[in-house]
């Protein structure tokens, strides 16, 4: 089934579980984010193929067809016209229609991916989990543990969860992180990162 969601279009996107920090100064977003924020709405982030985060008049977005629904965890009114908010990545989506909304926030037409089944690490993958239970165990022993920019639980066990969080930090282009995205096999996804990595 199709639904529609309001969207925020970024250069760099999200992955389910996944953290994003924003600076909302745009009216059109501050007026969004306030409503999703007062009434646990969840928005849309989807990569920008061309355009600008910042409203430009007269230019129109081009946009990627995959995202991730974002769910405000953390909400901020730092000034009037500033607002600093924390985001948690939930379920995918494949986009299928865009129109201009209220304030000039895009609305998209889109369906859900369906969530990652559980399948645990094979051992050939373990070096993986292990590399990044090592950041997580350091920070934890430093008392830094807040400052990951990674939620809890740890779901190290798990293909898809250990496969987002390489696939997010990863210095690699927007159409490979897309591939990410949109594989809906969770060991695939995380055979791809291994790829890439080597």
């Amino acid at each position: 089934m199709r639904d529609k969601i309001p969207l925020f279009p970024l250069s760099h996107g999200l992955f389910p579980d996944g953290m994003l920090s924003l600076q909302i100064f745009e009216v059109r977003y501050l007026d969004l984010i306030k409503r999703c924020h007062q009434q646990g709405l969840p928005f849309g982030v989807v990569w920008l193929k061309k355009g600008s985060e910042v409203q430009v008049p007269g230019e129109v977005p081009l946009l990627h067809g995959f995202g991730c629904v974002a769910h405000i965890r953390h909400f901020q009114q730092v000034q009037p016209n500033l607002f600093l908010v924390t985001c948690q990545g939930g379920a995918r989506f494949e986009l299928h229609d865009t129109q201009a909304g209220p304030f000039g926030v895009w609305q998209g037409d889109f369906s859900y991916l369906p969530n990652d089944p559980d399948i645990e690490l094979p051992t050939s993958l373990q070096p993986h989990a292990d590399r990044l239970g090592k950041v997580i165990a350091r920070a934890q022993q430093q008392g830094q543990s807040q400052q990951l920019p990674i939620f809890q639980p740890y779901l190290l066990d798990q293909c898809g969860w250990v496969a987002n969080r390489y696939a997010e930090a990863m210095d690699i282009d927007v159409e490979k992180k897309l591939e990410l995205l949109r594989e809906l096999d969770p060991l695939k996804r995380l055979q791809d990162v291994d790829a890439l990595l080597a």
